[in-house]
């Protein structure tokens, strides 16, 4: 099957991802996917973060109220096979300095 490396390496990305941000003290949404919800609650927050994120080099979108349900404001990450685990930790190691920033963490 000539999808099988992609697929493996989503579900690489995904799995790396996921464990680092756990590890961390993120709270995450879902399971066994490749769209990734870090949960803030605070749709101020969300927003914020999402801001503060992109000045990093990371585009990830904020998600509030009245796309999600009030107070499960969140921010929506979407891994892809293309990402180098490079790009994945880069990703991540800015979530870690964004989230002590704002004391999500």
């Amino acid at each position: 099957d000539t999808r099988r490396p992609l697929l493996d390496s989503l579900w690489s990305n995904a799995q790396l991802f996921r464990s680092r941000m756990q590890d961390a003290g993120f709270v995450l949404a879902g399971k066994d996917h490749a769209i990734i919800p870090v949960m803030l609650g605070d749709a101020r927050l969300a927003a914020r973060m999402a801001e503060m994120m992109l000045a990093r080099g990371v585009y990830v979108v904020g998600f509030s109220y009245p796309v999600v349900p009030k107070d499960k404001a969140r921010i929506r990450v979407q891994i892809s096979a293309a990402h180098t685990p490079d790009q994945v930790n880069h990703a991540v190691d800015a979530f870690i300095a964004v989230g002590r920033e704002l004391n999500v963490i």
